[in-house]
């Protein structure tokens, strides 16, 4: 196996890694009202729950911008990196989370891959174990607000790596 690394290899093999278009100067009334839903819907949850799902949902999703902003947020909030690594195999890696982590990771899997179907009872329930009522709609909430921000990210090829922690807070 090569160890060897070539710029020209990632030229080829990499897709253009320019931005599509800056959606939130060309829609700044959606971005904004976005920036009021993405704070609205953490109100009340722990901050580095906020992170997790943030973060699990950005990897399902693809979205580089959205990785590369809350793994910065999450380490700067004191996360440490081996659960922030260990999230993309959180199945195989559960002693890394509590229980109450584990179930909105759980939900936050299944709201996001809705093309597997529906989000399973069983993981509905998990959840609302380890949330009270209003703290399970303000989750939903979170997740479902960054999806949001996946998709505009995706959608115009948004680019990871300037963003500094606390910059969108």
């Amino acid at each position: 196996m090569s160890t060897t690394h070539d710029a020209h290899d990632d030229a080829r093999l990499a897709p253009e890694r320019t931005p599509r278009m800056h959606w939130a100067q060309q829609a700044p009334e959606v971005y904004e009202a976005m920036v009021r839903l993405n704070t609205a819907a953490g109100r009340g949850l722990d901050p580095t729950l906020v992170e997790l799902v943030r973060l699990r949902a950005s990897a399902l999703n693809r979205c580089a911008l959205c990785l590369d902003m809350h793994t910065k947020d999450a380490l700067a909030s004191g996360e440490s990196v081996q659960r922030i690594v260990q999230l993309s195999a959180w199945e195989e890696s559960e002693h890394f989370y509590t229980e109450r982590e584990l179930a909105a990771i759980a939900l936050t899997e299944a709201i996001t891959v809705l093309t597997d179907g529906f989000v399973p009872d069983e993981v509905y329930e998990r959840a609302a174990k380890h949330f009270e009522e209003a703290e399970l709609a303000q989750l939903i909430a979170t997740i479902t607000v960054i999806n949001a921000w996946n998709r505009f990210g995706v959608a115009t090829r948004a680019v990871p790596g300037h963003y500094q922690p606390g910059q969108h807070k």
